[in-house]
């Protein structure tokens, strides 16, 4: 008696495990679903023709999947009154994002690697001041940055934002490489300077081959930030000195008349291009590294 009274037991669990599954799973299918519908949306308007967007339904699949709305925000359609399409703004992104995010990555890197394993007197103060600059409104910097950019004579260009975006972004690479550093033992530092290694050839042979989580995540946060950013870009460039961003904002104020909903849907798809597929093939790697000396610090 005692054994089916075991077994009904174990069935009813069993039942209740299979059940909460089953909510759970739709539960997250859900908001997959809810997640996912503004972008499959943006796709399927992209390849719509214009008759059919104002004529038809906005989720239902297209009659005919025409790619031309593509082909003109890219090559001919007009951005801000210019009609270059989009394609010198992307490339305007491209030549802004890689050097500031590489350049930030490698001083951030540097700085949190001075301040963890190379401490000197005051460096906890240094640490402050430079996380200081995390908590800064970008709203707040504007009218100094301006005032900087112009002296410097790199405001409206591209290389102005590379220098902006590497001093504002040294803040959060400090503090994701300085937080990983200190995961890393002061022993083998120490027994490297014993023998006669010195800043450098520490940092290039110890710290640099441990510390692929972390610059993953800092390359990946730095790329993602410098190329959705809008403010500074609206502020800074203009013409055809805009980053994509900005860019986008003038196409959609420059349609007075009749919307291209299909031309703006593909520019959207375009400029979101890089991050998604940042994220895509590597965002296994991004929470690795977020996680990776977390213990620590």
């Amino acid at each position: 008696m005692s054994d089916e009274t075991f077994d009904h037991t174990k069935v009813g669990k069993s039942k209740n495990r299979v059940f909460i599954r089953l909510v759970v799973y739709t539960i997250l299918i859900a908001f997959v679903i809810l997640y996912l519908l503004p972008i499959i949306v943006v796709v399927l308007t992209s390849v719509r023709s214009l008759d059919e967007i104002y004529n038809g339904s906005l989720i239902a699949f297209p009659a005919k999947i025409d790619f031309s709305a593509w082909t003109k925000v890219w090559s001919t359609g007009c951005v801000g009154g210019n009609c270059k399409g989009i394609a010198p703004y992307f490339y305007n992104s491209l030549e802004l994002v890689i050097p500031a995010t590489i350049i930030s990555t490698a001083i951030g890197a540097i700085n949190g690697y001075a301040l963890t394993k190379w401490k000197f007197r005051g460096s906890e103060f240094v640490f402050a001041f430079i996380l200081f600059g995390v908590f800064l409104p970008n709203q707040l910097v504007l009218l100094p940055w301006a005032w900087t950019l112009g002296k410097l004579g790199i405001a409206n260009s591209t290389i102005g934002l590379v220098t902006l975006h590497c001093v504002c972004g040294l803040g959060f690479v400090t503090l994701f490489c300085r937080n990983y550093f200190l995961s890393i033992p002061d022993t083998l530092i120490k027994a490297a300077r014993i023998d006669g290694a010195g800043f450098w050839t520490i940092f290039r042979r110890i710290i640099l081959p441990l510390s692929p989580p972390i610059l993953v995540v800092v390359v990946i946060w730095q790329f993602t930030h410098i190329w959705n950013e809008y403010l500074f870009a609206t502020t800074f460039t203009s013409g055809y000195n805009k980053p994509i961003t900005a860019a986008l904002m003038a196409m959609t104020a420059s349609q007075t008349e009749l919307r291209e909903y299909n031309v703006e849907s593909a520019a959207v798809i375009i400029a979101a291009l890089p991050t998604l597929l940042i994220y895509f093939f590597a965002g296994r790697f991004f929470m690795r590294g977020l996680t990776a000396g977390s213990i620590k610090g």
